[in-house]
């Protein structure tokens, strides 16, 4: 009797390992094609949105221009002045 019960008990035990490394391949090979599917995904997200900002990006900064106009005059007025200021370097003389 002790040794029917042992085998109702190994044929159990191997069921539950069977029906789990089942579990195990099936939520392996699903999270491999969920992951291959997400890549994929996520690359055309990244080309649509790249194609999206190089066509969007120009008029974003022409309508930046007025907003921006203020902080480029002063960039422009400094530029000028130290550009005005500078010295034109002299020509190093040759010695033999």
């Amino acid at each position: 009797m002790i040794e029917l019960f042992v085998m109702l008990m190994l044929a159990a035990v191997a069921l539950w390992v069977t029906f789990a490394l089942v579990g195990f391949v099936f939520k392996l090979v699903f999270a491999v094609v969920g992951g291959v599917f997400g890549l994929l995904a996520g690359a055309v997200g990244l080309l649509a949105g790249g194609l999206v900002l190089l066509l969007v990006a120009p008029f974003v900064l022409l309508a930046l221009l007025p907003f921006c106009m203020p902080l480029l005059l002063v960039a422009a007025v400094v530029w000028a002045i130290v550009h005005g200021t500078r010295r034109t370097p002299s020509k190093p003389q040759l010695s033999h």
